[in-house]
C-alpha cells in the first residue's frame, strides 16, 4: 500500500466520515422535509471525500425511475438530467452493496455524457448505492477531480452510510406523505361538512316547491282523460318529482346525522323486523332468503330504528345485485369473546369491482340508474355511531358480503361512559 493510500485510511481519515454521518443523523431531527435531508447527504458525502461535486438519485415509486433528488458542485447543465431506470444504475444483484468505481469515463456504460464530465474536470466517478435490505432506494454519485485509491474498509464505510441515509430518507418520505395524507383528509373533511350544511339548506328550499308539482299534478291527473297523451306525461312528472323527494330526504337525512336513540333490544329482533318489511320483495322476484340467527343472542343497546334501516337497505341492495331465482342470506352471531355481535348480509349476485369497493361509502356513488347514492354513507354513519364497524367483501361474479359488528353493551355501562 503507497503512502498515499496510508493517508487516505488513517483513523483522522475515518473520523471526517464519522463527522459526515452524524451531521446527516442531525438533519433528520432538525428537519422533516425531504430536499432538506437530501440536500444534506449529497454537500456532507462531497466534503467528506474532498470531491468536486456530487449527485442523488432517488427512487420515484409511481414511475419505478430514479430521478435527480439533489446535487452539489456541478453546473446545472450537467445536473439537470432526466429520470434513468433501475437497470441502467445496476445490473447485478451483488453490486447493491458495493461502491462502483470508475476510473475510465470515456467508456464507462454507466457515464452517459463523458465529454460533459471532462469539461467539467471529472477524472473519476464513485456511484455509491443507497439500499434497504436488497431494494435500491438510490445512488450516490461522487465526481473526483483527479483519481485516488481507496481502501476496503473506506468503500465498506460509503456503503454503510449510504444504506442508514437510505433508512433516513424512507423515514422522512414516509413523514412527509403521512402529512399530505393527513392535511387532504382535513381538507376532505371540511368540504364534506360544508356540503352537508350546503345540501341540508338547498333541500329545505327544494322540498317545498316539489311538493307543489306532486300535489297539482296529481289532482290534474285526476281529471284528464284516461289513456290520453296528457295523462302519461303526467305520470312521468309525478314519477319524476317523486324520486327527487327521495334524493332529497336522504340528503337531509345524511346532513343531520342524528344521535341514536338506544334502547335494550337483540338484534335478532330488528333483524325480523327488517325481514317483515322486505320479505314480499323477495317473494315477488323469486328470490330465496336465507335466515341463520343465532339461538341465544344478548340483548345489547341500539336504536332500533336506525339499525333496522341499516338493514333494510343492505337487503334491498343484495336483491338488486341477484337475479330472480338468487339467493340471499342474512346472518348473526356473537364473536367468541362474547363481547361483540355481528351481522351478515351475504348474496351470490354481480360483485363488486376492486375498485368500486373502495368507493361505495362515498355519499352520490352509485352504479345504479334509481339510485341516490346516499343509502350506504347514511348506513356507515348509523354503524359508526354504535360504535361498529361495516366491512364489505366482493369480487366480480361471485357474489358480495356485508359485515356489521358493534360491541355489546349494557344499560349500566353506557351509563358509565356518559358519565
Amino acid at each position: 500500500m503507497s503512502d498515499q493510500e496510508k493517508s487516505r485510511t488513517s483513523p483522522a481519515r475515518f473520523e471526517d466520515y464519522f463527522a459526515v454521518f452524524r451531521d446527516i443523523i442531525r438533519s433528520i431531527y432538525s428537519s422533516t422535509n425531504l430536499q432538506e435531508v437530501l440536500n444534506v447527504v449529497v454537500n456532507k458525502t462531497a466534503e467528506a471525500l474532498e470531491a468536486r461535486g456530487a449527485l442523488l438519485r432517488i427512487l420515484n415509486l409511481e414511475t419505478n425511475q430514479f430521478d435527480v433528488g439533489a446535487a452539489c458542485g456541478m453546473a446545472e447543465h450537467y445536473i439537470d438530467k432526466g429520470p434513468v431506470p433501475p437497470e441502467q444504475l445496476v445490473q447485478d444483484p451483488s453490486e447493491l452493496h458495493r461502491v462502483k468505481i470508475i476510473t475510465d469515463i470515456w467508456h464507462a456504460p454507466r457515464v452517459e455524457y463523458p465529454q460533459h464530465a471532462w469539461d467539467q474536470g471529472i477524472r473519476m466517478m464513485l456511484d455509491v448505492p443507497m439500499a434497504i435490505e436488497n431494494e435500491m432506494r438510490g445512488l450516490i454519485r461522487v465526481y473526483l477531480s483527479e483519481p485516488r485509491s481507496f481502501s476496503e474498509d473506506e468503500l465498506d464505510f460509503m456503503v454503510t452510510v449510504a444504506e442508514q441515509c437510505a433508512c433516513i430518507i424512507e423515514r422522512v418520505r414516509l413523514a412527509e406523505n403521512q402529512e399530505a395524507h393527513i392535511t387532504h383528509l382535513a381538507t376532505q373533511m371540511e368540504k364534506m361538512s360544508s356540503l352537508g350544511r350546503m345540501a341540508a339548506g338547498v333541500a329545505h328550499e327544494i322540498n317545498n316547491p316539489l311538493a307543489g308539482i306532486l300535489l297539482f299534478s296529481s289532482n290534474m291527473k285526476k281529471k284528464v282523460e284516461p289513456g290520453s297523451s296528457l295523462e302519461k306525461g303526467l305520470e312521468i312528472i309525478i314519477r319524476e318529482t317523486q324520486r327527487c323527494k327521495t334524493i332529497i330526504q336522504g340528503l337531509l337525512e345524511f346532513a343531520r346525522d342524528k344521535p341514536p336513540r338506544k334502547k335494550m333490544t337483540t338484534i335478532n329482533r330488528v333483524i325480523s323486523t327488517a325481514l317483515g318489511v322486505v320479505g314480499n320483495e323477495f317473494y315477488l322476484r323469486h328470490v330465496t332468503l336465507e335466515q341463520h340467527l343465532a339461538g341465544k343472542m344478548p340483548s345489547t343497546l341500539l336504536d332500533e330504528n336506525q339499525i333496522e334501516q341499516v338493514l333494510i337497505n343492505l337487503l334491498l341492495n343484495a336483491l338488486q345485485a341477484v337475479q330472480d331465482y338468487g339467493r340471499v342470506s342474512i346472518t348473526s352471531r356473537v364473536d367468541p369473546d362474547g363481547k361483540r355481535i355481528e351481522v351478515e348480509v351475504a348474496d351470490n349476485g354481480c360483485g363488486i369491482s376492486a375498485e368500486n369497493v373502495k368507493k361505495i361509502f362515498e355519499p352520490f356513488y352509485t352504479t345504479r340508474s334509481d339510485g341516490t347514492g346516499l343509502g350506504l354513507a347514511v348506513s356507515y354513519g348509523i354503524i359508526k355511531n354504535h360504535q361498529g364497524e361495516i366491512r364489505v367483501f366482493s369480487k366480480l361474479g361471485e357474489g358480495t358480503r356485508f359485515v356489521i359488528d358493534f360491541p355489546i353493551v349494557s344499560a349500566a355501562s353506557e351509563g358509565k361512559e356518559e358519565a
